[in-house]
């Protein structure tokens, strides 16, 4: 019996202690804070993915960071060594290139289908689609410096030059906004040149879809007439696959007309396969105009995506890379 009183009474004692320890909470408000902290574990749950896909794009910027901390280091160290070497960038331009095809090879398997149509020496005009970031390009970039031995001069976007810390990286990798007459006399100096005619815009306002943004630009076919050099088309499969913009809003395109700047948000970051084709080179014609090898040009990327899209249809499948863009 003296039992059974004593389990009445620590049961009494148990919910007195239960009781008070609700009024506690409640009087400090521990239990709402408790629910707050659940809501907040869910929101963290729910929104991580996107936290992530715009985080990944700020690590090609980082890297292109790293890359110009790493040519000012390069700088101060060649000086001390070789002060009036001809080829005082050659190692940091080589160094950077294999940690950028390091890069590509981990995370994005990249390969590059036709390099060998890049000349060995002497000038042609490289054409390429932009993707929302052109990493694809780097990417290109590296394998030409590590395997031809080349630089490629490249024609950027204003907006490039105003970036804080960026003109030692541009100036190392022989980058220009033009005009034609600058790409011209780089061509006629024997250099390798890339152009992307849809530039900035194509990158923003592109999609998934892979609409071509340079329609009714001839600039660069002209310069290449006037260099009378070959052009060679470049188109990279999947890569707005890897990242991609928010350029459908209006307010984006405004944006970008009014000030020139990309304020359009970039997402991605995603290790998907990226396949660079080059084309065959189309040889200089003096009895072609600058609207008709235009033209010629243009084709190339619908090449490429025709394949693709026929593999998808045909097997069901996603996107694939091979030797042969169909």
């Amino acid at each position: 019996m003296a039992t059974t009183d004593e389990s009445y009474v620590e049961g009494q004692n148990g919910s007195l202690v239960s009781y008070m320890i609700d009024i506690v909470e409640k009087w400090t408000g521990l239990e709402i804070l408790e629910g707050s902290l659940n809501y907040l574990d869910y929101l963290l749950w729910v929104f991580t993915p996107l936290i992530i896909v715009f985080i990944l794009p700020l690590f090609i910027i980082l890297f292109l960071y790293l890359s110009i901390l790493f040519l000012h280091v390069y700088k101060r160290k060649r000086e001390l060594k070789v002060a009036y070497s001809n080829n005082v960038w050659d190692g940091a331009r080589k160094t950077l290139a294999t940690l950028w095809d390091g890069h590509a090879t981990i995370w994005h398997g990249y390969e590059v289908h036709g390099l060998e149509k890049i000349p060995d020496a002497g000038p042609a005009l490289i054409v390429y689609y932009h993707g929302a970031i052109p990493v694809d390009y780097y990417y290109f970039l590296a394998k030409v410096i590590i395997q031809k031995g080349r630089t490629c001069h490249s024609v950027a976007d204003h907006f490039l030059f105003k970036l804080p810390g960026f003109k030692l990286l541009l100036e190392v990798f022989s980058v220009m906004h033009g005009p034609q007459e600058e790409c011209v006399k780089a061509l006629k100096s024997g250099h390798l040149l890339a152009i992307s005619p849809g530039g900035v815009r194509e990158a923003l306002f592109s999609d998934e879809t892979y609409g071509i943004f340079w329609r009714g630009r001839k600039g660069f076919a002209q310069v290449a007439i006037d260099a009378q050099v070959s052009i060679i088309p470049m188109f990279t499969r999947n890569i707005r696959e890897g990242f991609r913009t928010f350029g459908c809003f209006g307010i984006c395109k405004w944006l970008y007309e009014k000030f020139r700047w990309p304020f359009v948000p970039i997402y991605g970051g995603f290790p998907v396969k990226f396949c660079t084709y080059l084309g065959d080179p189309i040889p200089y014609d003096p009895n072609i105009t600058a609207a008709e090898l235009a033209e010629k040009v243009i084709s190339f990327p619908f090449i490429v995506l025709l394949g693709n899209w026929a593999h998808r249809y045909l097997t069901g499948g996603g996107a694939v890379c091979g030797n042969n863009p169909l």
